[in-house]
């Protein structure tokens, strides 16, 4: 009766969770159909410090749950440009991380459990307890949302903010230049980004996928 109840749970917070991205995702087709001779890119631009500080808060709050970011990442890439794009995006990834450690080193691990499963938090768990702040790192590599590993690695005790800090701000990098090139190469019609961007988000996702082989073996 209790898994049952858990996973009906389980399915109403997915089915949610699904939701939720669709109209995200619907929101920024509307947009990108609107927006086709940048107007509202002028008109955002036009809000000047107001309009980044907006942008990187909105990412922050984002990448805070389980909707993917990139939509908004390429969103900034169209209205900033390829670097202030990239730029913004990781302010406020990096703005997330330090929100999620101050939540979860004050609220504990039950907010924690109620939004990561068991089975991410051991995968992590397990990486960062063999080879410390590299397996970390290597963490933030394998196919677990970004959200995940920052929530799972806050609640360990021994993490320290310095350790968790640094590795959340380096293993973002590869990724956003990854959607940018893949955005560079589509948005201008130049085949040559478009190869490099999806050689580079191959290596990344490749990259966690052997790794994570590599650990179940």
């Amino acid at each position: 009766m209790t898994q049952t109840m858990g996973n009906k749970r389980s399915m109403y917070k997915y089915g949610w969770t699904g939701v939720i991205i669709a109209a995200f995702v619907l929101l920024l087709a509307v947009f990108f159909y609107f927006d086709r001779r940048n107007g509202i890119s002028f008109i955002i631009r036009e809000w000047g410090l107001w309009g980044i500080v907006l942008a990187i808060f909105l990412m922050a709050a984002l990448c805070m749950t389980p909707i993917p970011s990139e939509g908004l990442l390429v969103l900034y890439l169209k209205i900033y440009g390829i670097w202030q794009g990239i730029f913004f995006a990781w302010l406020g990834s990096t703005l997330s991380a330090m929100a999620i450690f101050i939540i979860v080193r004050v609220y504990g691990k039950i907010l924690m459990k109620r939004l990561i499963s068991s089975d991410k938090f051991n995968v992590v768990d397990n990486w960062v307890k063999g080879k410390g702040a590299l397996g970390l790192l290597v963490a933030r590599l394998l196919p677990i949302p970004a959200f995940a590993v920052n929530y799972i690695a806050s609640a360990m005790p021994s993490m320290k903010l310095r350790t968790y800090l640094w590795t959340a701000l380096l293993a973002i990098i590869p990724y956003y230049i990854g959607t940018a090139l893949v955005f560079l190469g589509v948005a201008q019609e130049t085949w040559i980004w478009l190869v490099l961007g999806m050689v580079a988000l191959i290596l990344f996702w490749g990259t966690g996928y052997l790794l994570t082989k590599r650990r179940a073996q």
